[in-house]
């Protein structure tokens, strides 16, 4: 009966805590981490093909990332979780898969040019494919014997659509605990779907801390008066307003607020505006959200539902699904509402888009999540000036702006609370996903708030439930930059411009019998690259 902390382990991506009993091997998410990763991951100590089940609190990929990889290796188990989460995992680990053979293309293509070995995906549309079929989604509220010995619930926390914590009842030679995982705790009042539920019982509880310093707001936020008045001001200047959101859930809400600011003609000078939602991913998203908006509305959307009005849809909203639709956006001049990923700028459509916009003084880029460290969103929050974009140097002339409140992530107040409604005896509270010194500092606030023992974990941390002995605390091991060596980097570099050399030659034989006067513009070129580069010695 032991539990051992993974992944998300002082940092706030990469969720994975294993849970070993009645001789078998669950994992409790098994997410990919994203943005800087900060400390080493202790490897799983079994195998892949070894694991029996998976549970998945939601379907963000910092949660749910590395399932295709889990069945690349072998993995054949029962992956458990709510029916909305299974459907946003349905197209999000395709997504993810994707992307990862997208970004192996990339890479391969100048691997070949440089003779540097291939490099392999993650893994591939396949292995998504592969974990899709293993999904046995259960309603909220079930509980159910996973088998013998272990039974499991889902409820309602209010992070996203689907988002659950999960209720684990373990008995083993005699031995009853229960332990609850709270997943990502949801903000309370968000449009669209409940707030966190509680419970009320465990023995042990593993809680994250992604704000677990931090307190939103102590006056509940004007989200559509601050909304209208960022896109009246820009709209003004004939700016865009950017928005880089989350695929799944942020983008819902943005468009939740929009319907809301469209049909209340708030902007009544701008009344038209047109909203772009620049993701294939977020627009297959809000159609799972339509799907499942009975089981997981709040009452306020489902009122809307009941009156046959779609609270995500409303005039002027523009999906753009291809690439083309996407280049498109940035050729029309009139001010209007991006919403494109990722959420953080680090990779997606979002770039282009900030590329048109950044150094534009009329328009704005409007922040509505959280920015890890390290991120370009981060960066760009925090007051960067210049920013590097496919290669190129961007000036920061845009208006900066961060939408306040909005957060799918409940603030250390709202963590609390939702900690407060346990009412038996908790003997350990486990800390994770958050970073490094808030999850610390968390721990702390806990023990003073509640009186219980709090520990942050690191990776490889480990607890026999069935004492309540902390085995290990686990490593803190800093992860390694890998450099390479400069002399590599110059040689790749002669290496590179060797084969431009030589496909300029392939060039140059294949114009024989064009006008001399092409003939003659062409070789004035290579003269003046020759004149500019050549070394005087």
């Amino acid at each position: 009966m032991k539990l051992t902390f993974i992944g998300a382990a002082h940092e706030v991506t990469g969720s994975c805590h294993l849970l070993e009993t009645n001789g078998k091997n669950i994992l409790i998410d098994c997410g990919m981490e994203q943005g800087p990763d900060l400390f080493e991951n202790q490897e799983l100590p079994v195998a892949a093909g070894d694991i029996d089940f998976i549970l998945l609190t939601h379907a963000h990929i910092d949660h749910a990332g590395l399932i295709p990889l889990m069945c690349k290796h072998g993995f054949k188990g029962e992956i458990v979780t709510t029916f909305a989460t299974a459907d946003l995992s349905n197209i999000m680990l395709r997504d993810s898969a994707h992307i990862q053979e997208f970004e192996a293309e990339w890479r391969n293509r100048k691997a070949r040019r440089s003779g540097a070995p291939l490099y392999e995906p993650l893994y591939t549309t396949q292995d998504a494919i592969d974990a899709i079929g293993l999904f046995s989604p259960v309603d909220y509220g079930q509980k159910i014997a996973l088998c013998p010995g272990i039974w499991v619930r889902f409820n309602d926390i209010g992070h996203l659509l689907g988002s659950a914590s999960i209720e684990v009842w373990i008995e083993e030679e005699r031995i009853a605990k229960k332990i609850v995982f709270s997943g990502d705790v949801g903000n309370t009042d968000q449009p669209i779907i409940k707030d966190p539920s509680v419970v009320k019982e465990a023995d042990y509880i593993v809680i994250e801390s992604t704000y677990g310093n931090r307190i939103h707001s102590e006056e509940k936020p004007d989200y559509l008066g601050d909304f209208t008045r960022i896109l009246r001001e820009t709209f003004a200047k004939g700016g865009n307003v950017v928005i880089p959101s989350f695929a799944v859930g942020r983008t819902q809400e943005i468009l939740y607020f929009i319907r809301e600011i469209k049909e209340k003609n708030l902007l009544p000078e701008f009344a038209g505006f047109e909203v772009y939602v620049d993701s294939p991913l977020a627009i297959e998203a809000t159609s799972v959200f339509t799907k499942n908006g009975r089981a997981c509305y709040d009452k306020e959307a489902m009122a809307l539902v009941d009156k046959g009005i779609n609270p995500l849809v409303f005039p002027g909203l523009k999906l753009s699904v291809t690439s083309d639709d996407s280049k498109l956006i940035n050729f029309d001049e009139k001010p209007k509402v991006i919403v494109s990923a990722s959420g953080m700028c680090e990779a997606g459509r979002i770039r282009h888009h900030l590329k048109h916009n950044l150094w534009r003084s009329e328009s704005t880029i409007l922040f509505v999540g959280y920015q890890a460290i390290g991120t370009l969103g981060r960066k760009l929050i925090d007051g960067a000036s210049v920013v590097k974009l496919f290669g190129e140097n961007i000036e920061v002339a845009a208006r900066i702006e961060s939408l306040k409140g909005i957060s799918g992530h409940a603030d250390m107040n709202g963590l609390l609370n939702w900690l407060g409604g346990f009412e038996t005896g908790v003997q350990h509270v486990f800390v994770v996903h958050g970073e490094d010194a808030v999850t610390e500092e968390f721990a702390q606030t806990i023990t003073d708030t509640y009186g219980w023992n709090a520990l942050a974990p690191y990776s490889g941390g480990c607890v026999d439930l069935a004492t309540n002995q902390i085995l290990t605390e686990g490593m803190r091991v800093a992860k390694k930059k890998v450099e390479k060596p400069a002399k590599v980097k110059s040689q790749n570099a002669f290496n590179r411009l060797v084969l431009a050399c030589k496909r300029l030659m392939t060039v140059v034989m294949k114009c024989e019998g064009m006008a001399n006067k092409d003939l003659a513009k062409f070789e004035g070129q290579i003269q003046n690259l020759v004149e500019k580069w050549d070394v005087k010695e």
